[in-house]
């Protein structure tokens, strides 16, 4: 487990910046309330194999009496590097991501079923949709009840939607909640 060097802060923070944009300062300065100490610490993010965590510093501390190679996770895993050295966010990330979206999507009930397994959103399956999406944006997707389903990124602006017929796909599928079954050993 290691910190996270230059280039590697970069690539993971401009992945996180397209789902929640200037909300990043507030995941990075989030107070810790986590361990002993009675002054709050600081959440910093850790690579440990190929995934990126997101931990209490206190965590991190007590996570180094572990040796590296028994040491299985660490805080919230949010995404990992692939074999090419490309970022990608993980599911687990999802609760970051939700609580500080600048992008929101709400699906209708008839179509969250097919969002969760694996689907792109389609226009007619569209409750609600944040304005000033611009393609290219990463969304996080939301049930009606305001629960997080899953993100992707959108494939058509906020006034393209608008126009756009029923089978017409919004936002692309990256991750969803069903994935903590379909993929049930890879997590």
């Amino acid at each position: 487990m290691r910190p996270l060097d230059e280039n590697e802060t970069t690539v993971v923070f401009e992945k996180i910046f397209k789902f929640v944009g200037n909300n990043l300062k507030n995941i990075v300065e989030n107070p810790s309330h986590e361990g002993p100490e009675s002054e709050p610490g600081r959440y910093c993010f850790r690579l440990q194999k190929n995934r990126v965590y997101y931990a209490s510093e206190s965590l991190v501390k007590r996570a180094t009496n572990i040796s590296r190679k028994n040491l299985v996770s660490l805080g919230t895993c949010i995404g990992k590097y692939t074999h090419a050295g490309s970022f990608h966010l993980t599911i687990m990330s999802l609760n970051l991501l939700a609580a500080n979206a600048k992008h929101k999507v709400w699906l209708k009930p008839t179509s969250e079923m097919s969002f969760l397994y694996g689907n792109h959103v389609l226009k007619g399956g569209l409750g609600r949709i944040t304005d000033s999406i611009v393609p290219g944006d990463g969304v996080v997707v939301f049930s009606m009840s305001d629960v997080p389903l899953g993100f992707g990124i959108a494939a058509k602006s906020t006034q393209d939607c608008r126009k756009l017929d029923p089978n017409g796909i919004v936002v692309l599928h990256q991750a969803d909640i069903g994935e903590y079954l379909r993929d049930e050993d890879e997590l």
